[in-house]
């Protein structure tokens, strides 16, 4: 079903049209002065200057004409030329009905389903996710879910980092640990010979040994490059150990990212791109884009309006090897031949929005997509400790998002112990869930573009704007239902004012949505979220539901109470959070 405000701008529009003016003028919006109007319209301003009139002359026409229309309870036009409308307590529960009914519980299906790739993600193997993947994937994963829940098309793209210099520098201090492995020897047999066995502790133990050992030792940073590069070039032991590396690398991630509740649809990495590279250089070649520039193969992709420096986008190093940039438009290649996306979505830290910009330009100058399919650049700003910098360990390091998983799952355990609500067999599940709402809610209720202090009690606290309070609104709903029992559920009314206010809540969810998706922000859906909860505890408070003696009432509320848990949870979900039974 579409919005309520689409609804009733095509009502409006209709009116304008019939009164003689531009149907465009009847856009309607949703009332910032609740105690005035529900909703407004504010187009006879803009055909004040087409029609050469007095905007509260038009608004007096158009409000005439709306007075007839049955779904309207009050209908005014305001000088200097507002139209304000309230809508009827039938209309109102004729679109809850509906919503009710709904198989999308209200989030409007777009007109035109459009194939979106997101790119989220991004851990390099080898290595252990940390904190700073925490935004990345949590964002991805609420965009991802949004996006489909709107009925678009939707594929999730880890885009591991497992084809460059991190490989090499593994595999050059393996080779220093296990010299005599066959996998470090020029004749080894991919049939017959075997590699070592690792693990992902040890994998986390040795790639950041060898990071540093490459900033210390020229030696060690040179076999690094060269490792790397052989890699790259197929030599057969150094596949057969990176192959190794992988299977164990994206087993442990995947194990973290479950434990996240976030999940990709393709595992691709920099290494299935790393085939359309050749094709990439020749495009690039006979457009005439690329040209040597101190040993480096560039492209230029500054623009006459640009208002600071851009600097030509490296394609090629001097020695031969590949970068980021050069890996991000061969996967670009990958992408459009793969799936042909109507939009490509990079979730990513705001840091890297010039490296992003010189790939787009890139990709243009040499038609890598067409025209139509979309780029983007979605940067997210920085996790920070109560200093207001970037998150750390007590010790000063970089937490790794196992430990802060676990923090915060302990800290919602210690809650859950005194409570005689939750089994003790189930506090575990319990405490997971309560931690993974607490951190995904206190992320995405902030604009992505933004950085915001991870503030553990504050978003463990059951009230205010916290992934808790909603799943205590939702326990709270579990509740009242289960009391309820077989009781009838059915709309008959709306009885009180803040039913009424509820139900207006319920009916712009779908406003929401739209809103969501259009400016690419979960926050609009965890806002909508907190609003609905914080409605339906003040009707709850105000109406008692269970012990209500007018069965009609009664029937009504409860059927109003179950909408709303559906609407909780759906949200719930599109923002990665799962609910649990009481609390």
């Amino acid at each position: 079903m579409q919005s309520i405000t689409k609804t009733l701008t095509e009502i409006v529009s209709a009116v304008f049209e019939k009164c003689g003016y531009d149907g465009k003028l009847g856009t309607v919006t949703a009332s910032d002065r609740l105690d005035l109007c529900q909703f407004q319209c504010n187009g006879a301003f803009a055909g004040a200057k087409l029609y050469r009139k007095a905007p509260f002359m038009i608004a007096d026409e158009i409000a005439a004409e709306l007075a007839s229309n049955s779904i309207f309870s009050k209908v005014e036009s305001v000088k200097p030329g507002f139209i304000n409308l309230t809508l009827t307590d039938e209309y109102m529960l004729q679109l809850t009905k509906e919503i009710a009914l709904d198989k999308f519980c209200g989030v409007p299906q777009t007109e035109n389903p459009e194939t979106i790739v997101i790119d989220y993600g991004g851990p390099n193997v080898a290595k252990p996710l940390h904190i700073g993947h925490l935004r990345s994937a949590i964002i991805g994963e609420a965009l991802k879910r949004l996006a489909r829940a709107c009925g678009n098309k939707v594929c999730g793209d880890v885009h591991l980092g497992d084809w460059g210099l991190q490989i090499g520098l593994v595999i050059a201090e393996l080779s220093e640990r296990y010299p005599g492995e066959k996998c470090f020897a020029e004749d080894f047999d991919p049939a017959s010979d075997k590699v070592p066995e690792l693990s992902a502790e040890l994998l986390c133990e040795v790639y950041p040994f060898a990071s540093k050992k490459s900033k210390e030792n020229e030696e060690f940073k040179a076999k690094a490059h060269t490792a790397t590069f052989d890699l790259q070039s197929g030599r057969a032991g150094y596949i057969a150990l990176w192959k190794e590396i992988l299977r164990v690398s994206v087993a442990d991630l995947k194990d973290n990212y479950s434990k996240l509740g976030v999940d990709f649809d393709y595992w691709y990495g920099e290494s299935d791109a790393d085939k359309f590279i050749p094709e990439l250089m020749d495009i690039l070649e006979k457009k005439g884009l690329s040209y040597e520039s101190d040993g480096a193969l560039v492209v230029d992709v500054a623009k006459e309006d640009d208002k600071a420096p851009m600097p030509p986008v490296i394609v090629r190093k001097s020695d031969n090897s590949s970068i980021y940039a050069t890996t991000d438009l061969a996967t670009i290649i990958q992408r459009n031949r793969d799936f042909k996306p109507d939009k490509i979505w990079y979730v990513v830290d705001n840091r890297q929005e010039l490296h992003f910009t010189q790939v787009f330009r890139c990709a243009r100058r040499a038609e890598l997509v067409p025209e139509s399919t979309e780029l983007t650049f979605l940067g997210f700003g920085t996790m920070n400790g109560s200093d207001g910098k970037p998150y750390k360990t007590r010790d000063g390091g970089v937490m790794r998002l196992s430990d802060l998983i676990g923090t915060v799952t302990d800290a919602s355990l210690a809650r859950l112990e005194s409570s005689d609500k939750v089994a003790a067999e189930n506090r575990e599940d319990y405490a997971r869930k309560l931690g993974m709402a607490a951190i995904k809610f206190g992320d995405l209720i902030n604009h992505r573009s933004k950085d915001y202090i991870f503030d553990l009690d504050k978003f463990m606290s059951a009230e205010g704007k916290t992934g808790i309070y909603l799943l205590y609104t939702v326990s709270r709903i579990n509740s009242v239902m289960k009391k309820a029992g077989a009781a009838e559920k059915k709309f008959s009314g709306i009885y009180t004012d803040s039913e009424r206010e509820l139900i207006l809540k319920i009916l712009m969810t779908g406003d929401s949505f739209i809103s969501a998706m259009e400016e690419k922000a979960p926050n609009i859906v965890c806002e909508n979220a907190y609003q609905l909860a914080v409605s339906y505890s003040r009707f709850y408070h105000e109406n008692r539901i269970i012990d209500e003696p007018d069965e009609a009432k009664r029937a009504s509320w409860l059927a109003l109470s179950d909408l709303v848990r559906e609407m909780l949870v759906k949200h719930l979900d599109i923002l990665g959070i799962e609910t649990v039974e009481n609390m």
